[in-house]
Order: structure tokens, then C-alpha cells, then sequence
């Protein structure tokens, strides 16, 4: 049977975070993180994202876009996306050839996001200072984000996998939850990608900003599930380390965890209920929480396999 997917990003998609297993020699995490990208594939979602992270931070991965090219290698069909790639720690032009590159050998296969990130030890690792960083990403975010609609100046535009972009534009996401952030995705013609810690009203505030300032869409929200029975204490474990680090200014708005647990058919509607509530278009899940074992990753992906097809019955979801 040949399986549709939805391009990246693409209103109504549904997509699966994968993480590192921590704990395990490298040559067997990156086994399993190939080896879940290419199940979710094949039980229906969409696409696989992966945030960055260095210096070992837990379930993280440091080379988002090397990784993204492994999985798409293995992955019977659909996309995968480093997202967000933490844009402050190399300069922006080297991160467009690369994901530019990328594309042209898995085409319409590859999308990107990008974020400013905020753990000092990322900066410190990269050789960068901290200070600064928020104006060095809305710097490179505005050229990274023409080069990739084919727009790119001087030299760069003369990059073959660059000038692909000008008939082949890879989509792009701002991993943003402030008024500013959202401002400046809309005003790049970028997407933006909600984290699962802000609750929903405030998600919709943000995409109402992100709207009324002629943001093309699409809003991608991420959200923590797990097929049936859950304590939460792994995943409330998770955002206090998330806490730690993170911005008071984004913090102040985070509420108790929003997993949703359940039946397959439970979760759907949850899913759906969540991206009406926050306007949003397609969907990004999460499974990975600290101590997960690999087999648990495997028996949750397979699990969700009938959730994703129920979702696709309950879109459109309206903003």
C-alpha cells in the first residue's frame, strides 16, 4: 500500500519529536533514533522534528540537520525537520547551504525551524557569548529566512542548492511565544512553532498578533501525549528542567503539564480540541520524557499509529 504524506508543515499534519536516549554509547542512541523516525513513518505520521541541544543536554540532539539526513535515508516517505535549530551558534549562511543542500536530495522532503535557544552552556560550548543572542537571531533569521524563498544576496545567491530555492522554497518555522518573536516570524514570511508549556489562551493571543501582522501561517503546536495511563512525574520532571534555564518572560505564562493520556481515540480528540483552541494548523507530538526506555518509544509510536489516522478524520480545525 503507498502512503500519502502531507508536506512539511502543512496544514493538518501530524508530526512526531524525537529524542536521544541518555545513558547508552553513541553508536546505539543513534540506532534508536533512526530506527523510531523510520517506525513513526511507516505507522502514518507526517514528519519527524528534533530540537538542538550540546554538551550531552538530556534527550537532546547537537547536530539537528546531520541527523535529519540519516533519518530521511531510512524513512519509507515523509519529512523530517530540525526544529528548532538554535540559529545564534553558527552563522546563518553555512546553516542555509546545509539545510538548502539537504532538500535538493530529499526533495520536498525537509522543512526547517529555528529558535534562539537560551542554556548559557550551548554558547559557551559553540564559543559564543550569551550576550547578545536575541539580536543575533532576528538577524540571521531574516536572511536565512530569503535565502530560502531564493532570495539570498551577494555570493550565496550563486549556491546551486540556493538557487533551487527560488523554484523550491523550504518551508520554515520561528520557535517563538512572544509578541515580539511573533511580530518578526509574520513579517519574514515564516510559520511558528508553539511549545507545549504555554496554555492554550495565550497560544491564541500570540497567533492573533502573529495574524493581524500578515503572518502566512502555518502554526504548528507541539503537545505531550501518551497512549494510556500516566503519573506525569516524568514529565513534570522534564519542564522543571525546562525552567531552569528558560526566560522568566516565557516562563511567567507556563501553567501545570498539559500531557494528554489516554485511548487513541481519546487523544485525537484531544489533539484536535487543543489546535482549535489555540488556532493552530498542524500538530507536533511529544512521547520522550527523562528514563523513557527505548521499547516504551516503540510500543507508544506504535500506539499512536490509529491515533494519527482518527486525527486526520477530525480536521480542518478552524482559526
Amino acid at each position: 500500500m503507498t502512503r500519502f504524506y502531507l508536506p512539511p508543515f502543512a496544514p493538518g499534519s501530524v508530526s512526531l519529536r524525537v529524542y536521544l536516549h541518555d545513558g547508552l554509547p553513541a553508536d546505539e542512541i543513534v540506532r534508536h533514533e533512526v530506527a523510531q523516525a523510520k517506525r513513526a513513518a511507516e505507522v502514518g505520521f507526517d514528519g519527524i522534528m528534533m530540537g538542538e541541544h550540546h554538551g550531552g543536554f538530556p534527550g537532546y540532539i547537537p547536530n539537528p540537520i546531520q541527523v535529519a539526513g540519516w533519518m530521511l535515508e531510512a524513512m519509507p516517505g515523509g519529512w523530517a525537520a530540525p526544529a528548532p535549530l538554535l540559529l545564534p551558534l553558527r552563522p546563518w549562511a553555512m546553516a542555509a547551504e546545509d539545510i538548502a543542500w539537504l532538500s535538493a536530495r530529499f526533495p520536498g522532503r525537509v522543512g526547517l525551524g529555528v529558535g534562539a535557544g537560551s542554556w548559557e552552556p550551548d554558547f559557551t560550548i559553540m564559543g559564543q557569548r550569551k550576550e547578545g543572542y536575541l539580536d543575533r537571531f532576528l538577524d540571521g533569521f531574516g536572511h536565512i529566512a530569503k535565502a530560502l524563498r531564493g532570495q539570498a544576496d551577494g555570493e550565496l545567491a550563486k549556491d546551486p542548492a540556493i538557487l533551487r530555492c527560488v523554484q523550491h522554497p523550504i518551508p520554515m518555522l520561528s520557535a517563538s511565544t512572544s509578541p515580539k518573536g511573533c511580530r518578526f516570524a509574520a513579517g519574514v514570511g515564516a510559520g511558528l512553532l508553539f511549545e507545549s508549556m504555554t496554555p492554550p489562551p495565550r497560544l491564541r493571543e500570540l497567533a492573533k498578533i502573529y495574524y493581524d501582522h500578515g503572518g502566512p501561517g502555518p502554526i504548528v503546536l507541539i503537545r505531550k501525549v501518551w497512549v494510556g495511563a500516566t503519573n506525569l512525574e516524568r514529565q513534570e520532571k522534564q519542564q522543571n528542567v525546562y525552567r531552569s534555564y528558560a526566560d522568566q518572560s516565557v516562563t511567567q505564562h507556563w501553567t501545570a503539564n498539559q500531557v494528554i493520556n489516554g485511548t487513541a481515540d481519546e487523544i485525537a480528540h484531544g489533539l484536535a480540541q487543543a489546535a482549535l483552541d489555540v488556532g493552530a494548523d498542524a500538530i507536533n507530538l511529544r512521547i520522550h520524557v527523562p528514563g523513557v526506555e527505548p521499547d516504551e518509544i516503540m510500543s507508544q509510536i506504535d500506539g499512536l499509529g490509529p491515533m494519527v489516522a482518527k486525527l486526520r478524520t477530525l480536521y480542518p480545525w478552524k482559526r
